[in-house]
């Protein structure tokens, strides 16, 4: 438990370090994560902007960040990690109200927190969305089925790419 008090506490802070960074630029902050891979460290920071984000803008973003956070006073990494600044791609993470507003006719990838009719996640077209609940346009074979959803068992939403 203390170390997951540790990671929200790192995503805090480093969130409320970088929001004023892309602020100066009308850049997103997508997500903000802290995990460890293997024995490394890793702090990724997902950014984007209308028309989507470039190299340059990431590497602008990661010297502007990496600066405040050698800098800041007591350190909020205490060990080694490596920092990445990129953007979300094409499975973006759908993580605020307004996410999912803009995925709203796109396909999208759901995982939950209990199975809905026998199964952990689904891929469809998302239809609707409030506050409780949203709509997905599967498709079984041949045939098209539409699915209302609990967002309280969603565990992870995401765009998806359609084969």
């Amino acid at each position: 438990m203390k170390e997951a008090k540790f990671l929200s506490s790192v995503v805090e802070t480093v969130t409320k370090m970088v929001t004023p960074i892309l602020d100066e630029q009308n850049f997103e902050l997508v997500e903000v994560e802290f995990v460890k891979e293997g024995k490394n460290w890793f702090l990724r920071v997902f950014i984007d902007k209308e028309g989507g984000i470039d190299i340059e803008e990431c590497a602008w973003v990661s010297e502007r960040l990496s600066e405040q956070l050698d800098t800041a006073e007591p350190d909020p990494i205490p060990q080694a990690y490596f920092l990445e600044v990129s953007s979300p791609g094409a499975e973006r993470p759908l993580k605020k109200e307004k996410d999912y507003e803009k995925a709203l006719g796109e396909y999208v990838h759901l995982s939950f927190y209990q199975p809905v009719e026998g199964q952990k996640h689904f891929e469809g077209i998302l239809q609707s969305v409030d506050a409780d609940q949203l709509i997905l346009k599967i498709r079984i074979k041949t045939r098209e089925k539409e699915l209302t959803l609990d967002r309280k068992n969603i565990a992870k939403a995401r765009l998806a790419i359609q084969f």
